[in-house]
């Protein structure tokens, strides 16, 4: 499992929503400077959070950005899966429609899921709040 580029910036802006929620809506434009990303590349990505409705947006003046619940209720697991195609760490666990041949008798199947288990329980009890708490001054690392 590799997070992208667009997972780990998906976090980026969730973070930067939640530390500057009393705001309102934020435009987008704000987020990329301080977060120091294209605001072209942070539109694709929006457009993946407001379709996955962990964003609203607000078009025109005052409009921008802003989350749709409070950050303690947004996972990173959450996010993670929406940007990302998977977070499985072998194809087999991708999803229903992959299937091995040789699944029923494989060794390391139960290690995989075992793994699988622990990466997705790890992400689910992270949330943007617990992200915002560690804060260092607005520009993250992630």
């Amino acid at each position: 499992m590799l997070i992208s580029t667009k997972g780990r910036y998906a976090l980026r802006v969730m973070i930067d929503l939640a530390e500057h929620r009393t705001e309102g809506y934020v435009p987008l434009k704000e987020v990329a400077e301080r977060q120091d990303i294209s605001e072209k590349y942070l539109e694709s990505i929006i457009k993946l959070l407001v379709k996955g409705k962990l964003l609203t947006g607000l078009r025109g003046k005052g409009g921008g950005y802003r989350l749709t619940k409070s950050p303690e209720e947004y996972s990173v697991g959450a996010v993670l899966r929406l940007t990302e195609e998977s977070l499985a760490p072998v194809a087999c666990l991708e999803g229903e429609s992959v299937s091995c041949p040789r699944m029923a008798e494989c060794r390391t199947l139960p290690m995989w899921r075992g793994l699988d288990k622990v990466i997705r329980d790890y992400l689910d009890n992270i949330t943007v709040a617990d992200l915002t708490a560690s804060d260092t001054g607005g520009n993250y690392v992630i």
